[in-house]
């Protein structure tokens, strides 16, 4: 089982930007060398906690900055921009990376973010599923292109344009063939999308606010629609996320990851709730479908959702969660903001030198990268 990580990331709203912003890319340099297989960044345009405006221009920042931690944006929000421009910067990104660069999608739900951009009404899903088959086109299709789906808002073409003796009317191609890895992220119990991913040939990212068996219900549903599309289902290509604090001692991580008034993960998940409460979808933290809205407390939550300890405790916590989920490929640790610098790196370091080789070791794998 592979070891990754995640950062939306989610800061207080009176920290500095700029200091942000050098902790969010120190932290994945030092994820870096720790030897994590990849790190991936969410995005928006208009939310002050989550401050990362386009994944892509930061992680480009990172790519001679990391030796060999493969960067993926987590993920490109694909109603934001003309497909065009997706494709052309992913293909340069894959080229500078050299490689070392995974594609996350998705529509981009944020109700500020796509009011910003007048979105607001408009069907996200219907947009997202538009852009990504223009850009596979774009990738798959050699100029002047041609791409003019039926009830696809889209049209791209260079045909009036096109001089290849001059090199233009072309659009790059990826460095990695066809293209670079796509996934996307699952945040519903018993997604449809997932099966969507399947059909497709992308890989699923299942979100770490989600209970251990909505999780579950992924791997079914991705399965199905490998069947569909008469491909292998295989758990090394499926990416879990957890929320995940070790440390030394056990009584400081129980504090820091839940107890604690200054834990960033209670900060974290009180945003979370908030979030998706106004807008009626705080169904994702409930245990049953029909139980009431007043359920789902903070502490609850925390509870539910925060795997942490010393390492012996993190390890059983993890393999009773792979005993509900079933196997998959990789853990995705998710990121929080550095309340305190030292306990931040001491998890990393002990997720990679210490829970994870006992993981392994206990499910009889191995892995390097």
């Amino acid at each position: 089982m592979r070891l990754g990580y995640f950062t939306m990331p989610m800061h207080p709203l009176d920290r500095d930007y700029t200091t942000t912003l050098k902790e969010d890319r120190e932290t994945i340099m030092f994820c870096d060398a720790l030897g994590y297989h990849d790190a991936f960044v969410g995005e928006h345009l208009t939310d002050t906690a989550e401050s990362i405006t386009n994944s892509m221009l930061f992680l480009a920042t990172l790519i001679h900055s990391t030796d060999n931690i493969i960067l993926g944006t987590g993920t490109s929000n694909l109603t934001h921009a003309h497909p065009v421009h997706i494709a052309a910067h992913a293909a340069m990104f894959d080229h500078l990376s050299e490689g070392r660069f995974i594609l996350g999608i998705s529509p981009g739900t944020l109700m500020s973010d796509r009011e910003v951009l007048g979105i607001l009404d408009e069907d996200i899903n219907k947009m997202f599923t538009e852009a990504i088959d223009v850009i596979m086109a774009i990738w798959g299709r050699d100029a002047p292109y041609k791409i003019n789906f039926p009830n696809n808002r889209w049209t791209v073409t260079t045909e009036k344009s096109f001089d290849p003796a001059y090199g233009t009317g072309i659009m790059p191609k990826p460095y990695q063939k066809p293209h670079p890895e796509i996934v996307g992220t699952v945040v519903a119990p018993f997604s449809k999308g997932v099966i969507e991913m399947g059909k497709k040939g992308f890989h699923p990212i299942s979100a770490n606010f989600l209970i251990d068996k909505w999780v579950a219900s992924h791997w079914g549903n991705y399965a199905q629609g490998c069947e569909f599309a008469s491909r292998h289902a295989d758990p090394a290509d499926w990416r879990v996320a957890r929320t995940v604090f070790v440390n030394d001692d056990h009584a400081t991580a129980t504090a820091y990851g839940k107890t604690n008034e200054r834990s960033p993960y209670r900060f974290y998940y009180n945003q979370l709730l908030y979030k998706l409460s106004k807008f009626g979808r705080q169904g994702v933290f409930k245990h049953d479908p029909d139980e009431s809205d007043n359920t789902v407390t903070i502490d609850r939550i925390v509870d539910d959702l925060v795997i942490c300890g010393d390492v012996e405790s993190v390890v059983d916590q993890l393999l009773a969660f792979r005993e509900t989920t079933g196997p998959f490929g990789e853990l995705i640790i998710a990121g929080m903001d550095w309340v305190d610098e030292d306990l931040t790196k001491r998890s990393l370091q002990l997720m990679a030198e210490d829970v994870m080789p006992r993981v392994n070791e206990a499910i009889g794998e191995t892995w390097e990268r």
